[in-house]
């Protein structure tokens, strides 16, 4: 079986992000690739967007949302994540029981003694006027009937696992601040979230593998449990079509046949990488992209600078300036480089009015929010 270095799964994995070369993608095509975006920090994904897309301009994405052709919702771990309508639409029943264990899971002593299925069913009633509410008009709308649990528990468990939300809009505009206001996502949608097919091999299961190993692999199976509790049924079944690897460690690797490997020479661009980017998050073994002294970056909040490929760096802006903090020793070239991209990023955030960039050592401070 063929061994896949850390630089060929590398190189692999800035492949199917869209991070080795810029796309000529619209970006409803580059989402739906990509997998969906984490989404939790709603501006975010315009800097995501912006490292991958040839082009990209924020207000497509702003008109994809408002045209709810894009939305955000509680999806992968759990979290915020901005995807197609279509893909909310067909994924979500799968995610069901992942959302209901981690979300019942976190509450659970303070939700000791209530009916599950009565609380959805009352949520829904409230939202049933058509009106957008915050979680904590929800918990407030319930509280009456559930007088004993915290707030918090009450109205996260609501519209974070019970009940299939969308975020609406102004949330997540390009430079908007709004705060989180939701509609049942069939509502917000206009269609009907599809079943859950009552067939063992698991299709959905199938389906969203195939779609994980073309925006992340090739990957174990703890990296797809990582993005998805409860594959193996559907890994089974598709083994005969998928191909197979071991990396370093010795640990198998499944990946689609005809997915792009580059070769593990190929330049990889400067890149800068928005807070919590899935080219991280994606795996339970972030090995690949980032070195182990630094993991913990990525559920930080911290935003990265990838050079040559890895995690080098992070950024932030501050008055008009992107501030890079390295995290090794750069070189010339490289430290020319991260200039010139950086420069690039202030002019997109700005729209052209400042292109200031400033290097230093060490991590910056502060996070997205």
């Amino acid at each position: 079986m063929t061994v896949l270095d850390a630089r060929s799964l590398n190189r692999a994995t800035l492949a199917r992000q869209l991070l080795l070369a810029r796309a000529d993608l619209p970006v409803l095509d580059a989402v739906a690739r990509l997998g969906g975006l984490q989404a939790q920090e709603p501006q975010e994904p315009f800097t995501g967007l912006w490292s991958r897309l040839r082009d990209f301009r924020p207000r497509t994405l702003s008109d994809l949302l408002l045209g709810r052709r894009v939305v955000r919702t509680h999806l992968m771990r759990r979290t915020v994540h901005l995807v197609t309508a279509d893909d909310a639409l067909a994924w979500r029943s799968r995610h069901d029981a992942m959302l209901r264990q981690r979300g019942i899971g976190a509450y659970r002593a303070e939700l000791a003694g209530v009916d599950l299925d009565e609380l959805a069913a009352a949520g829904r009633a409230v939202l049933a006027d058509g009106e957008p509410r915050s979680m904590a008009e929800m918990a407030r709308a319930v509280a009456d009937r559930w007088p004993g649990p915290p707030p918090r528990a009450l109205g996260e468990v609501l519209v974070a696992t019970l009940i299939p939300m969308a975020q609406l809009p102004p949330r997540g505009l390009w430079r908007t601040r709004a705060g989180v206001r939701g509609l049942p996502l069939s509502a917000w949608l206009g269609r009907e979230i599809d079943p859950l097919p009552d067939d063992p091999s698991d299709p959905v299961g199938q389906a969203l593998v195939r779609r994980y190993l073309a925006a992340f692999g090739p990957a174990a199976t703890a990296d797809l449990r990582a993005w998805l509790a409860g594959l193996p049924a559907a890994v089974s079944a598709l083994r005969a079509e998928l191909v197979s690897f071991r990396d370093e460690r010795g640990r198998e690797l499944l990946d689609l046949p005809d997915a792009p490997r580059p070769d593990p020479d190929t330049v990889a661009p400067v890149r800068f990488l928005p807070a919590f980017d899935n080219a991280l998050l994606g795996y339970a073994d972030r090995g690949r992209i980032v070195d182990d002294a630094h993991r913990g970056l990525s559920v930080s909040g911290a935003r990265v600078v990838l050079v040559d490929g890895r995690v080098a760096a992070t950024w932030t802006v501050e008055d008009g300036t992107v501030r890079v903090g390295s995290l090794r020793r750069l070189s010339a070239a490289e430290r020319d480089e991260v200039a010139r991209e950086g420069a690039a990023l202030a002019s997109f955030l700005s729209d052209g009015d400042s292109g200031r960039v400033r290097i230093g050592a060490g991590p910056v401070a502060g996070a997205a929010g």
